[in-house]
Formats: structure tokens, C-alpha cells, sequence
């Protein structure tokens, strides 16, 4: 009986974690195959792959972002290959599973909950006798009639054999996400989340968890990615893995969701002394700062030991964090999720994610959904659309102010001149992102594609829409970014250059002439001019940069203060140019 297992990954660089660990559990006594395809891919092309690859069973792992693209699959395979036998498993089907059962006719039966020990207990029945019945946790067909077995005990993790050790991975290592877990389950109850529904915390043995992740590194991984509901939940068994991985990294990259209001001062301390910068990223769901919210939705937080995690470890310089809000909670309306917003871009994290409540099955909050009148998608993800104190018209303008953010401040393109206007022009972070977002849509911009260079004209379109003053500075900090965004010098700027020839060579000249008048630093390099005009770009300010930079006014005393900005590429691997001011 040849089994194949099959994921659709959001993209080609992530790897399913799931059907990897079936795989692991079942292939010594089954002929299993791994085949993955992204939600992108045609139906026609998935269905061709597998019909070429002639199983006898298929198993699909589901999730809210994949559930409707994999049900058009599976009724195309369903067409073709009539005999094969489908099996869906993961958590969107794992729980209102009748409702799963009687929807998909061509779906032979459904795996509830952990997989690897239903999963290969079902493989043994359909290769012999095929009583289903005795399959703890599965749910499947008897003749017209959808039976629902009883639900099967937790496994214990120690017996459940490694994922991570397949040779045929080895060569996509490098190109890929690498998924890994050393727990399930989550100690916490939110009750808008899957996790809140298994109770408790089970952990994999830390040693052979130490060993998969040798393995990974040493087989060239570059990224794993931690999905572990909460990474530091036993302070003890975080510190133990925080410290193995800096000694044993690298290079790679390790990912975590962590809880920063519970996160130990000590551990905090070892990391900033120890982490090598860049190696860990903290992902950390905020959600809300709205009290009445997270004390309705269950959420035990504390905001002010969240923020002075989040402070420590970016004032650490060596973590990237990840912070995320869920716009629609209950009790959360347009201008309390406005001081959320601000409270938590305020903690100056290098992402902040912007999540619209959706109503998961199987969570608290869905099956109390009608006691805040949340109207809420039929169908996968499930998206909120309106509630009794957001209605559809707010969310409308949340999703416009999304939008720039993801384009502008995650993306950090111009990160300078974002944080002077929120500082200068700008009553808030939230206010500027806002107004920013209707005008972009007002000017029909969601409905086209952009160029680096169109985020640059487009702000300044909008900042000289609302007429907003000293646009000197501002331009002058746009083309700073835009010179810092670029690892080798570009071949054409956005703006109109007003430097001609003669005065570019004759600031060159000086330049090379006057380097200790830049900085010594600058001085150390000696530059010729012929090197200066290969790899410099230089531009004249009308104020003074570095005041500016530092979120000053741009101005010294009573007057400007002209600043000439010399940017260096291909100085040395750090992979970004170097900067200096001279006064003019």
C-alpha cells in the first residue's frame, strides 16, 4: 500500500512539520511519500502530480490558510482516482469534524487531534482488516452513517521517533523554514486561540531534542522556526536552550514565540551579555492592552513587565522581536485599539503585526460569538466582519492602515523618515498610518503594483496632499533612507538630482582632500577620488542630518545648518553601505 502525505505550504521555503512526523512514525511498516505544493500552485498541476505518483492512499494536513485550496484538490482527485482513499488531519478539521464529514463527501475519513499514533493505527486497519471501529480518534463512514470514535490519549513524546532525520531533506535544508518542536501544548486559556483547548505542557526529551538540532545545523539548516506555543514558559529548560544554541549555532537562525511579561530578569541578563546579535528572534503576542479585553478573552498579561521585556532586549541590540495585535477583540472598539496601537509601537519593535480576529473552530470565543454579535466569514479563515462595538466600516480603514504598515514600517524601507513624522507631523504612529492608508486607497494604489521608488513619490504625493511643513527635512531624511536601503551604490535616484557635474567633482575633490574633516574614520580609508566616484553618493541637506537623525527639528540655533551626506557601498561584508556628514 503506498501512502502519500501532502501539505499546501503558504510557500515553497516552508516545510509541513506535520505530516513529517507521520511519516516518521509510520514508514517502517508503510510506503510512505512526502509530496508538498504551496496554495499557489494550480489544482490541475497538484492533481497531476499525484495522480503520476499512483497512491493508494492520501493524507492531507489542514489548516485554516489551506482547508479550501486542498478541498479543490481533493475533488479532482476524487474524479480521477475513485479507489484512492482520502485522510484529513490538523486542526482546522479537527474539531466541529461532523460538520467536516458531512461537507466533504469525498473525504474517507478525518484524523481528530494528534496524529502519528490514529494515523498508523488507520494505515494498519485499511491494509487488513479494516475495522475502523477500533481506531481511537478518527472519523469516518459506515455506509451512509458518519461514525466519530472516541478520542485517543495523548502520546507520550518520548516515544514518538525524531522528524528531522530524513536524507532526502538534506539538500532543501538550506532553502528552507525548518519547523520544530520541543513541547506541545499551552499553559494559558486565551480563548481565541486552538492552543487555550489542549490543557498542559508536555515536553520532548531535552537531549534528543539537543541532538535533532546538531543535526539540523550541521546538515546546513539556516532558519528553524520554534512553534512551541510558548518557548519560556519553564524558565530552567529555556535557559538550558538558549545557551546550547549560542554555543553550538552556526549560523543559523532560531526563531521563538515567547511571553515576555513572564520572561525571568536573569534569563534576560544572560541573553544580552551572551546571544551573538542576529541569531534569535522573539515573536510575542500582544494582542491587546486594552485590561477589560484580555480579561474577557481570558488572556492573563501584564503590560508593564511585557514592556520592560521588550525594552531590555531591544536596548540588548541582539534580538529581532516580533510583536502582534489582533484587531476585533471584544470590548476592543476603533479608539481603544488606537491606544493598543500606540502603546505597543511605542515598545519600538522591528515588526509589528497587524491580525484581524478570526473565529477558529473549536475556540470559546466562537461559541460565544453571538453574546458580542461578531459577524464572522463561512468559511476559512474565518475573518470577523463586524461585532457590537467594531463594526465592518472600522475594520475597512484598519485593514487600509495594515496595508501601509507592512509596506513602510515592517519593511523597513525609510525607517528615519517614518519616525520623524510620527514625532513631528503626526499626533501618533497610529494617526499617521491611518491617514496615510485612506489616501493610498483613495488614490486607488491598492489596486496596482509598486516599484521600491513609487514608496518613495507616493509618501511624498500624500505629505504634500495634507501640506505638511519643513518637506526639506523630510526629503532630505527620504533620501538618506533610500541611499541606506541599497547594498551597492544605485543606478538612479527618484528624485531630481540638484547637483550638477562640476559641483559633484569639485565636493568630491574637497572631499578627498579634507577627509579628516568628515571623520577620522572616514580619513583611516584614503579614498582617491577615482574610488569616491565609483562608490559614494553624495547629497547636499539643506539642515542639519545628524540632528535630524537623532529625531531632533533638522535645525542648530536660529538658523539651518547645510550638511552634506557622503554614503559609501562595497566598504567592507557587512552587506550595508556606511555613512558619513561633513558641514558645508
Amino acid at each position: 500500500m503506498k501512502v502519500l502525505l501532502s501539505a499546501l505550504n503558504a510557500k515553497y521555503i516552508h516545510t509541513s512539520l506535520a505530516i513529517r512526523c507521520l511519516k516518521a512514525y509510520s514508514e517502517k511498516e508503510f510506503d510512505i511519500e512526502l509530496a508538498e505544493y504551496t496554495i499557489k500552485d494550480p489544482p490541475m498541476n497538484i492533481v497531476s502530480d499525484i495522480f503520476q505518483r499512483k497512491p493508494d492512499v492520501i493524507g492531507f494536513s489542514c489548516y485554516i490558510w489551506n482547508i479550501e485550496e486542498t478541498i479543490k484538490v481533493i475533488d479532482i482527485v476524487k474524479k480521477i482516482m475513485p479507489e484512492v482513499k482520502i485522510i484529513l488531519g490538523g486542526p482546522e478539521v479537527s474539531y466541529d469534524t461532523q460538520y467536516w464529514m458531512e461537507r466533504l463527501a469525498n473525504v474517507d475519513f478525518i484524523v481528530m487531534g494528534e496524529g502519528e499514533e490514529t494515523f498508523h493505527h488507520l494505515l494498519q486497519e485499511l491494509s487488513s482488516t479494516r475495522k475502523f471501529h477500533f481506531v481511537y480518534g478518527v472519523a469516518y463512514r459506515k455506509g451512509d452513517e458518519i461514525i466519530l470514535n472516541p478520542p485517543r490519549p495523548k502520546a507520550i513524546l518520548n516515544e514518538l521517533p525524531s522528524p528531522h532525520r530524513f536524507p532526502e531533506d538534506i539538500p532543501h535544508l538550506g532553502k528552507r523554514v525548518v519547523y520544530f518542536e520541543t513541547s506541545r501544548g499551552c499553559p494559558f486559556s486565551c480563548q481565541f486561540c486552538l492552543s487555550s483547548i489542549e490543557v498542559g505542557v508536555r515536553y520532548f526529551d531535552i537531549e534528543r531534542t539537543k541532538s535533532d538540532l546538531l543535526y539540523l545545523i550541521d546538515q546546513g539548516a539556516k532558519l528553524i522556526k520554534f512553534v512551541d506555543r510558548t518557548f519560556n514558559i519553564k524558565r530552567d529548560y529555556a535557559l538550558e536552550m538558549f545557551q546550547f544554541l549560542i554555543e553550538n549555532h552556526g549560523g543559523c537562525v532560531f526563531q521563538f514565540e515567547i511571553t515576555a511579561d513572564i520572561m525571568r530578569p536573569e534569563v534576560l541578563d544572560y541573553l544580552a551579555k551572551n546571544a551573538p546579535p542576529g541569531i534569535f528572534r522573539f515573536e510575542i503576542g500582544v494582542q491587546s492592552t486594552n485590561d477589560p479585553t484580555n480579561e474577557l478573552v481570558k488572556r492573563r498579561q501584564n503590560f508593564t513587565k511585557l514592556s520592560r521585556t521588550v525594552t531590555m532586549i531591544k536596548e540588548s541590540g541582539k534580538i529581532d522581536q516580533h510583536l502582534d495585535l489582533i484587531a476585533g477583540l471584544p470590548l476592543e472598539d476603533y479608539d481603544t485599539f488606537r491606544k493598543t496601537f500606540n502603546d505597543v509601537f511605542a515598545l519600538g519593535p522591528e515588526e509589528l503585526q497587524l491580525g484581524f480576529l478570526k473565529m477558529l473552530r473549536g475556540t470559546g470565543l466562537r461559541h460565544d460569538a453571538a453574546k458580542y454579535n461578531y459577524t464572522y466569514m463561512d468559511h476559512a479563515p474565518y475573518e470577523i466582519l463586524g461585532s457590537d462595538v467594531l463594526p465592518f466600516s472600522d475594520i475597512v480603514r484598519l485593514k487600509r492602515l495594515e496595508d501601509v504598515l507592512e509596506k513602510y514600517w515592517n519593511a523597513h524601507r525609510m525607517d528615519h523618515t517614518l519616525n520623524y513624522l510620527m514625532k513631528h507631523e503626526f499626533p501618533s504612529p497610529f494617526d499617521f498610518f491611518q491617514a496615510f492608508g485612506d489616501y493610498w486607497e483613495s488614490q486607488g494604489w491598492q489596486k496596482i503594483g509598486h516599484q521600491l521608488e513609487d514608496l518613495f513619490t507616493r509618501l511624498t504625493a500624500f505629505l504634500e496632499h495634507r501640506q505638511t511643513p519643513r518637506m526639506d527635512i523630510v526629503m532630505g531624511l527620504m533620501k538618506f533612507d533610500y541611499f541606506l536601503g541599497h547594498k551597492y551604490k544605485p543606478r538612479k535616484i527618484w528624485w531630481d538630482f540638484s547637483l550638477d557635474k562640476s559641483d559633484w567633482s569639485a565636493h568630491m575633490k574637497r572631499i578627498v582632500e579634507m577627509p579628516s574633516a568628515v571623520s577620522e574614520e572616514f580619513a583611516k580609508l584614503g579614498l582617491t577620488e577615482r574610488e569616491l566616484h565609483k562608490h559614494a553618493m553624495i547629497e547636499m541637506m539643506p539642515f542639519d542630518l545628524n540632528d535630524a537623525i537623532q529625531g531632533g527639528s533638522g535645525l542648530t540655533g536660529d538658523a539651518n545648518r547645510q550638511t552634506m551626506l557622503i554614503v559609501l557601498y562595497q566598504q567592507d561584508d557587512s552587506g550595508r553601505p556606511h555613512y558619513y556628514t561633513m558641514p558645508v
